[in-house]
């Protein structure tokens, strides 16, 4: 048995227009890193060609692999299938809609080996984003922090990276109704931006 040492887990919906290209940024990283990858896809109920595409690429490359929901039932619960699924020692969850640029994750990784059990990209900047929201997401970190009795990082998505212990953990938790990105601040393992 091929031991896996890189896993992504990527919730997909109604991607159609990324799925290609987000596979061929991935694996101009994939090819160069230094063990066994899988890409988990998982397909969130998509109404397009969405499932077809993973298909052809599961058929095409078999580090390719898909979970394919009968309905869309959200994107915490795609990437919490993706988290039961994955066999690697670090778990790397991006978005399908290229939001999360797949040329990051070697930083990840490299943050990964100095220790880090947890390592979350953070924007620098909202200026592509709307008064609007910049404002929602500004006063959402804030106020969740004072609500909660743990430090829930400002500016942060689900891309990430998790150890194989972190992810270990997660799975075995009984909620239903995830917020990732709080449940990997709460598990408490050396974490970084």
């Amino acid at each position: 048995m091929i031991m896996v040492k890189y896993s992504f887990v990527i919730p997909i919906y109604n991607e159609e227009e990324n799925i290609i290209e987000l596979y061929n940024r991935l694996m101009s990283i994939v090819n160069d890193l230094d063990g066994q990858t899988e890409l988990v896809l998982i397909d969130d109920g998509s109404q397009d060609s969405s499932l077809k595409l993973m298909s052809d690429l599961n058929q095409k490359d078999r580090r390719v692999k898909y979970l394919s929901f009968a309905r869309n039932f959200g994107h915490q619960t795609a990437v919490t299938a993706g988290l039961n699924f994955v066999q690697g020692e670090a778990i790397i969850i991006l978005d399908a809609d290229l939001q999360d640029p797949p040329e990051l994750i070697p930083a990840l990784i490299e943050k990964w080996k100095q220790g880090y059990h947890v390592v979350y990209a953070q924007r620098i900047s909202r200026m592509q984003e709307g008064w609007f929201k910049r404002l929602n997401a500004y006063i959402f970190y804030r106020i969740l922090n004072r609500l909660t009795n743990i430090n829930i990082p400002t500016d942060t998505g689900d891309f990430c990276l998790m150890s194989r212990q972190v992810v270990d953990i997660l799975n075995s938790m009984p909620e239903t109704n995830r917020y990732i990105r709080g449940l990997r601040a709460w598990v408490g393992f050396p974490q970084t931006a």
